[in-house]
């Protein structure tokens, strides 16, 4: 165990180590801000598009590495795991040469094979995961939608989500908070997005007559 332990801290595979780390600490994070109703992920996609042309350069780039459009936060936790095994395996092909390389040749080089196996994860990722309600349509398109309450309740504190079709019946998971009038809206509970302040939206109890007669996401 120490000599792996020596191996994983030593000083030619530093980076790799420490971007293995950060996906430990970033994952950990957005386990406990879900816990207590918010998340890592919203606050890293607030106000940033990357589906669309940008003035930024980085932002350019992460959408080009991004092909597939898949949420901030698990973008960079997949950049950061292919960063620190391509690492960690080429310093190892290279100790079994003829000896490490120099730390900073060996993070180009995992840089470079990363980008692109990246970029090709990310469009085979996307199509498995729940699109998220910036991806389709646009987020005021889901304003007037009726969705089923599936982490709540939902109150006037931190937000649940809500699963909610679009037009093209393609379904996303929102974060939701109920309206200040509305009392606690608890989880399975069909309701109007009415309002919506950046990716938070306002929910009320739906009526009746626009619940869907077919099954809900929960049945």
């Amino acid at each position: 165990m120490s000599a792996l332990l020596e191996h994983v801290m030593s000083p030619e595979v530093r980076p790799f180590a420490i971007a293995a780390a950060m996906i430990l600490i970033v994952g950990s994070i957005e386990v406990v801000s879900m816990l207590v109703g918010a998340s890592l992920s919203e606050i890293l996609g607030t106000n940033i598009d990357f589906g669309h042309p940008s003035d930024n350069g980085v932002i350019n780039a992460i959408s080009w590495i991004n092909v597939g459009g898949v949420p901030l936060l698990i973008f960079l936790l997949l950049l950061l795991g292919v960063f620190s095994i391509t690492g960690f395996l080429i310093q190892d092909i290279a100790r079994m040469v003829a000896g490490p390389l120099p730390v900073t040749l060996a993070s180009v080089g995992a840089v470079v094979v990363s980008v692109p196996l990246v970029r090709a994860a990310s469009r085979t990722i996307a199509r498995v995961i729940p699109k998220d309600e910036s991806y389709a349509v646009g987020l005021g398109d889901l304003v007037g939608r009726v969705g089923e309450v599936v982490i709540g309740p939902l109150d006037q504190g931190p937000p649940g989500r809500v699963s909610v079709a679009d037009v093209h019946g393609n379904r996303h998971f929102v974060w939701a908070v109920a309206a200040p009038a509305s009392s606690p809206l608890p989880q399975g509970t069909m309701v109007l997005l009415v309002d919506r302040a950046g990716t938070r939206f306002v929910a009320v109890k739906a009526e009746d007559e626009l619940k869907p007669s077919k099954p809900t996401l929960s049945s």
